[in-house]
């Protein structure tokens, strides 16, 4: 059906086209093995044609890896269809990915039209989608850095502010995940994206702890019941603002019991984590309470006012922090979770504190958890742990190097007797970063070493009868 021949300008392949027709496939300057690889493919395709049926399995994925340019000579020569992504532009094509994700999330859907904002930015709408290469999602990457990326909410303008490492990764995460799309309705045989990284890191840098202090002013600053109420359910009960604190409703609280059900938006989609039960803690008791006696009845959600999509909650809140006579801090709403984080994993074991807080041990440790100024005014307050002893002593007591606190220990269990009932007091760790075992003006305490001592010895104290 088909035949392999070499002239001047090298291999090409000789066949009749299903109208009857001789037609030629000029292959170039090429070996002979790849010709012939290339003709039995053809016979196959013209098979195909000839007879209405589907292409054979290894022809079909044979297609998937050749290049756009043979690809448009075998559709030329009518062997193939012309694949839709040789006319299709990049603008038509991300229209249509966001008109079928009807299944994502609309906060997600919002990211997604920032980052196909940014591609039409470079590379322009009518940009065919089988014409981006390798190379020009590297050019893309390298202007996300580089350039001033960061476009005007309503237009295309560029606002000449660079985007943040993260925000730069999730660009191309998201990227990535439109062309592969493509390649999956096999629109591009590989996908341009594929080697470029979208690794989100946690930037530690913009970390902030908001003192208790510092809470009480920006809720004395806040507008009305419903403010104070978003702002304590964000930093006393550690809740997701907007997603969390908005999907609240009144029937989620239990005042009886002393406990809030908190649907998580965020985390629905994994099994067992749509929702966590948290405490009613006092500040937020107290806010929530505030604002039932002000809600009319029949309310369903906590937060009414604020609810629309063009509310801004974070400039508000930056205008309220600077009402309250502060500086706003980095990542406003986030740090107020980070801070609750903070604070209930000193108290309470790490899997209570996460579990409340509806993120892993882990997820804490890397984005969440923080070291406070209060973390290193507890710990020079400790004693030193190479002091010297009373020389009655020395022998017989030593300072234990890892305890945090210096507390004397015996070297004798053996000669060690109970303490009286009332002396010692049984502390269990709660985690890392619990240091509420150490009072905050804690002493050296020698009362072990008293009560094992006595009159200098190690011995109990004879009877004097």
């Amino acid at each position: 059906m088909a035949s392999v021949a070499k002239d001047g300008k090298g291999w090409r392949i000789l066949f009749v086209a299903p109208d009857g027709k001789r037609k030629t496939l000029r292959l170039g300057r090429v070996d002979k093995k790849t010709a012939e690889s290339i003709r039995v493919h053809m016979e196959a395709l013209l098979a195909a044609r000839i007879s209405g049926l589907p292409v054979q399995q290894a022809t079909a994925a044979w297609l998937n890896t050749i290049g756009e340019t043979l690809k448009e000579k075998l559709a030329r020569l009518g062997l193939i269809d012309l694949q839709p992504a040789a006319s299709m532009t990049l603008k038509t094509f991300l229209e249509d990915y966001l008109a079928r994700r009807t299944d994502a999330k609309p906060s997600t859907v919002v990211h997604w039209r920032q980052a196909a904002r940014c591609l039409l930015a470079f590379f322009g709408p009518d940009r065919p989608l089988a014409n981006i290469s390798a190379g020009d999602a590297l050019d893309f990457a390298r202007w996300l850095k580089t350039s001033a990326a960061r476009l005007n909410r309503y237009a295309d303008a560029n606002l000449g502010v660079p985007l943040s490492p993260n925000t730069q990764a999730k660009r191309i995460q998201d990227a990535k995940q439109f062309f592969q799309d493509a390649v999956e309705r096999r629109l591009l045989s590989k996908n341009p994206f594929a080697k470029l990284s979208g690794t989100i890191r946690s930037n530690r840098t913009r970390d902030y702890f908001v003192t208790p202090e510092e809470a009480a002013k920006v809720m004395q600053a806040c507008p009305d019941a419903e403010w104070r109420a978003m702002f304590a359910l964000a930093r006393w009960g550690a809740l997701r603002c907007p997603s969390e604190i908005l999907a609240l409703a009144w029937t989620d609280v239990d005042w009886e019991r002393g406990r809030l059900r908190v649907p998580s938006p965020k985390t629905a989609h994994h099994a067992g984590h749509a929702e966590r039960i948290i405490p009613l803690f006092t500040e937020v008791r107290q806010a929530l309470e505030e604002l039932w006696d002000k809600t009319p009845e029949g309310t369903v959600y906590v937060i009414n006012r604020y609810r629309s999509t063009a509310v801004n909650l974070r400039t508000q809140l930056e205008r309220i922090v600077r009402r309250a006579g502060l500086k706003p801090w980095p990542k406003l709403w986030q740090n107020l979770r980070a801070t609750r984080a903070t604070e209930l994993v000193r108290k309470y074991p790490q899997h209570v504190a996460a579990a409340w807080c509806g993120h892993t041990v882990q997820i804490a440790d890397k984005h969440y958890w923080q070291v406070t100024e209060a973390d290193y005014q507890r710990a020079i307050q400790y004693p030193s742990t190479i002091e010297k002893v009373s020389s009655s002593v020395a022998g017989n007591v030593r300072f234990e190097g890892g305890t945090e606190s210096g507390t004397p220990v015996a070297q004798n269990a053996a000669q060690s007797v109970p303490a009286p009932r009332g002396k010692l007091e049984k502390v269990e760790s709660q985690g890392v970063f619990n240091y509420d075992v150490v009072q905050h003006g804690a002493q050296r305490n020698l009362l072990l070493q008293n009560n094992l001592v006595g009159d200098g010895r190690l011995e109990r104290p004879t009877s004097t009868l």
